[in-house]
């Protein structure tokens, strides 16, 4: 059902969660340093120039990849009950925890990463994407609210 609002806002936030998979949360490589860090969703990476040696840590940093595909997932049932308005209406409030959750987790694996390290970085667009898909969330939630009631208001009519 292409042509609701919020089913475009959904598919903009599986998109969005989709694409935080693939892009950085947080990266460092200094000027005049040989070493350089990644936050990714599914692992920290560390890659030293001087030895080529990359270094790869998966756990726990696989959550952030686990709460991204279930936000992406959850999404992507909600679209497909646009018959069952309540169900949707939860299903919203459920993926609003998931993305949440994926922002905080990022954010908290972040700035662990910038306390230990001794290092600032900067945060990559996957750090952001999770706000923007939180945003348009909350909008298909609304406007599902909003279709909910003009149903009821016609229901009450008759």
């Amino acid at each position: 059902m292409l042509q609701r609002i919020q089913t475009v806002f959904l598919l903009l936030v599986a998109l969005m969660m989709l694409l935080t998979l693939f892009f950085p949360f947080w990266t460092y490589q200094a000027v005049d340093s040989v070493e350089y860090y990644g936050l990714f969703a599914f692992y920290f990476e560390r890659f030293d120039l001087e030895s080529e040696e990359l270094v790869r840590i998966y756990f726990p940093f696989t959550l952030i990849a686990t709460m991204a595909v279930a936000a992406i997932t959850v999404a992507s049932l909600e679209i497909t009950r646009y018959n069952n308005r309540l169900l949707q209406i939860k299903l919203g409030a459920l993926n609003s925890l998931l993305i949440a959750g994926t922002l905080i987790l990022a954010a908290y694996f972040a700035t662990d990463f910038i306390k230990s390290k001794g290092v600032a970085g900067h945060y990559g667009i996957a750090f952001f994407l999770p706000a923007a898909a939180l945003i348009f969330n909350l909008l298909a939630n609304r406007y599902i609210r909003k279709d909910e009631k003009l149903v009821r208001s016609v229901d009450r009519i008759r």
